[in-house]
């Protein structure tokens, strides 16, 4: 095959994929609609300095105005845009869901991996994982946050741990069902062993429940940092955050409730945006729904 023939294969088969996603969008609304929510969070965490003024300049003399040319949603009780800080607060949120996602991803698949295929070491890593999710995550994120410095690093790890025991666990449980299938007992006695084994038999199988685990994940770490920002911990206080707004506007909820109806408003769009897309994604990623589609 010619350099050309290999090219538009490749090209052929990209377009394919593409054609495909187009298709599944414009068959699924709701999807789209909620991909499209997704993007311009994404877009204006990215672009938040051409769209927002500074979130953290104090004005005294402006404090607890409505909207103006200068902030569009109004100050709050210190002065401060409260516009401005609700767009840089996606920052955070989305940089935390995302972080979190692929930290209890990696350790999650890897450790599972290792749960189900090896029996004494999996039966330890299991008992490990049960002990951890027998305290509520949101102590344990405080815990661990009230232990390091203030910081997004310290509130990424602090949420991550709590969430890696939830994906080994489904990792562990597709993997010990994967072990029974033939073809896994097939390769295993023609000599497939070890690390080959695990990457063309048993991974492939579990990144169907991981990605949909993994948005999970992502919305519960949204909604933890929200708590940790609204409780105090984590963060330092003028960093903008969705939590950390509405802890400074519970004083003034009876005569500005509007400071606390935006970024509550935003957060839960954001969460029920990556949930709509999770459940999207499971529905997609399911070979009965797959085949019932078909006939």
């Amino acid at each position: 095959m010619s350099v050309y023939d290999q090219v538009s294969a490749t090209r052929g088969r990209h377009g394919g994929r593409i054609s495909a996603a187009a298709g599944y969008l414009a068959a699924n609304p709701a999807t789209a609609i909620c991909f499209g929510v997704l993007l311009i969070f994404v877009l204006m965490a990215v672009f938040a300095p051409l769209i927002a003024g500074d979130p953290v300049k104090i004005d005294p003399a402006e404090r607890l105005t409505g909207p103006s040319a200068s902030a569009h949603w109004g100050r709050d009780h210190l002065g401060r845009d409260v516009f401005a800080r609700a767009v840089y607060g996606s920052r955070m949120s989305l940089l935390v869901g995302f972080s979190v996602a692929a930290i209890a991803t990696v350790f999650g698949v890897a450790i599972g991996i290792y749960a189900g295929m090896s029996r004494v070491g999996g039966a330890i890593a299991m008992r490990l994982v049960d002990a951890m999710m027998a305290i509520p995550a949101i102590l344990l994120a405080i815990a661990f946050a009230a232990l390091m410095d203030a910081g997004i690093l310290t509130v990424i790890i602090a949420i991550s741990i709590p969430e890696i025991p939830r994906m080994v666990r489904l990792v562990r449980s597709v993997v010990l069902g994967v072990r029974q299938q033939p073809y896994v007992a097939a390769a295993i006695s023609i000599g497939t062993g070890g690390l080959p084994l695990v990457w063309r038999h048993i991974l492939p199988n579990t990144l169907g429940p991981v990605l949909v685990q993994a948005t999970y994940a992502c919305a519960s770490a949204i909604i933890t940092s929200a708590v940790l920002s609204f409780l105090g911990v984590g963060t330092s206080p003028e960093v903008p955050s969705w939590g950390g707004m509405m802890a400074d506007a519970r004083s003034f909820f009876r005569i500005h409730p509007e400071l606390m109806v935006y970024p509550g408003v935003l957060l839960s769009l954001l969460v029920l945006v990556v949930n709509v897309l999770g459940d999207r994604l499971s529905d997609a990623l399911d070979p009965r729904k797959m085949v019932r589609g078909s006939v």
